[in-house]
């Protein structure tokens, strides 16, 4: 990664920030959806995004960087499966959200600061410190509490931790800026959800026509939902280390936790009591060695 300057730092800093806290009540929005398909929210996050952000290129003349992006095609084959990622991430999220399983994604998103560890330690050269290797230790040991406990892997936070951690790793190092890339990612999707909703689609939502304009109001904002907090992700993640931008993933997953035990009644048993447990004392014994080996400098 090239030296970043304080004031590059700074700026990757509160993009951080202001992406994961958005991410921590978008279940707000997806609740509001809750009798939408998963499926069909998916379709209209990407026919939405991709119409947005091409007002958003336009008007600040992004266009030759898109042209130019275009005619890389191992740039173009990443994004393939960089969308396919982010796809399925999505999905997962909304279904999940949609079906009283917020605390299964908050652990998710709580996993993946470790994940984000291993990825920068396998394939960046981000070295992996004592208590770094701790903390890795304690989120397994969380993770088997469940496999123990229910005699499976816990599916939706494995799927959403290691689907968004790869989609960082791979943006982290595709050479594209974070509005063409999420552009032709969402361009990608685009003809599969145009199909999924005209052709596959059977809810009493899917015809835009026969929805009551509060209901098509709330699926065309799945494109600001979705765009705002990936493009501030992403220019997050181009000016941060990759381990130090799982720092900022408590704020999303933390706050999704409380919506989901105060406002949505979602019950903490106690094996992921004791799962949660196993994992906020990973990212507390990795935050403190952070902290204390490299400050953040606001």
């Amino acid at each position: 990664m090239p030296a970043q300057t304080p004031s590059e730092k700074n700026k990757g800093i509160i993009f951080a920030l202001c992406a994961y806290t958005f991410w921590g009540i978008a279940p707000i929005y997806f609740k509001s959806l809750e009798g939408v398909p998963a499926y069909e929210i998916l379709s209209h996050r990407v026919i939405w995004s991709c119409l947005l952000l091409l007002v958003i290129i336009i008007a600040l003349k992004g266009r030759a960087r898109l042209v130019a992006a275009l005619r890389q095609p191992k740039l173009v084959l990443g994004l393939c499966l960089t969308c396919l990622l982010i796809a399925c991430n999505w999905w997962i999220f909304i279904w999940s959200v949609n079906n009283d399983r917020m605390l299964d994604a908050s652990l998710g998103y709580f996993i993946n600061p470790i994940i984000n560890i291993l990825l920068g330690f396998l394939f960046l050269g981000e070295r992996l410190q004592g208590k770094q290797q701790l903390a890795v230790a304690l989120a397994m040991t969380g993770v088997l509490i469940q496999l123990v406990t229910f005699g499976a892997l816990p599916w939706i936070a494995l799927a959403l931790a290691f689907s968004f951690g790869f989609y960082g790793l791979l943006r982290k190092r595709l050479e594209v800026d974070a509005m063409t890339g999420l552009f032709i990612e969402t361009t990608l999707l685009l003809p599969v959800a145009l199909l999924y909703l005209c052709c596959f689609a059977t809810s009493d939502s899917a015809n835009l026509t026969q929805n009551p304009l509060s209901l098509n109001v709330l699926l065309f904002a799945a494109g600001a939902i979705t765009t705002i907090p990936l493009l501030l992700f992403a220019g997050a993640a181009k000016r941060m280390a990759l381990s130090t931008l799982g720092f900022f993933q408590y704020i999303g997953p933390s706050l999704m936790f409380m919506l989901a035990v105060t406002f949505y009644g979602e019950t903490l048993t106690v094996s992921k009591g004791l799962t949660f447990g196993f994992i906020w004392s990973a990212l507390l014994v990795y935050s403190l060695a952070s902290v204390k080996k490299k400050p953040i400098n606001l």
